[in-house]
């Protein structure tokens, strides 16, 4: 006779699920109140300091999406890539990773592009690839994989910018990747 397994499905990866979850209520949210809840909290853009809104929209507008086609392409990586990091780093790590690469790419629009609006999670995606690839990092090996990522990602988006050819979603790009990078080796020099 035999015994039947059961199957468990486990929320593995918190930060990443919830930051999913969340992304796809602030969609819903921005569809039942016509859009406002999109321009008033989850896109960042040049407000006036007295607004009280605008302190929020630093780090809410990454949950913001145009559309269900913008947000899967984002959510999808992160899905990815989330996971391997939040398994390496912790997940109070990666939520704080998210939460400093948020305020950057919302002051990155705040101060250089004045007449710009901003949402999306493109700049907490390249954050993740970046720091995933450090998940392999340890005694002083940095993976080949890394490197690649570091090459391929972030290189191209620095050439745009070198070239005169950057524009908002490049710089939050590399913005995004600056914190990875940062919280990659700052994690891995001190171990978990």
């Amino acid at each position: 006779m035999t015994a039947k397994r059961s199957v468990t499905i486990q929320y593995n990866a918190p930060v990443t699920l919830s930051f999913a979850l969340l992304s796809l209520l602030a969609l819903a949210l921005g569809r039942l109140t016509d859009g406002w809840t999109t321009q008033n909290l989850f896109c960042v853009y040049r407000a006036p300091l007295t607004d009280f809104l605008t302190y929020p929209r630093f780090f809410l507008h990454v949950l913001g999406s145009s559309d269900f086609a913008a947000l899967s392409a984002n959510i999808v990586i992160m899905l990815v890539v989330g996971p391997t990091a939040e398994e390496r780093f912790g997940s109070r790590r990666v939520l704080l990773a998210i939460l400093v690469t948020a305020l950057v790419t919302g002051l990155v629009l705040w101060f250089l592009f004045p007449g710009a609006a901003l949402m999306g999670a493109s700049g907490v995606v390249f954050m993740l690839i970046v720091l995933a690839s450090f998940a392999g990092a340890r005694g002083g090996v940095i993976p080949l994989t890394l490197v690649l990522v570091l090459v391929l990602y972030l290189g191209s988006e620095i050439v745009q910018a070198v070239t005169g050819q950057a524009g908002l979603q490049q710089l939050t790009h590399i913005a995004g990747g600056v914190v990875g990078m940062v919280f990659g080796f700052a994690t891995s020099r001190r171990g978990r």
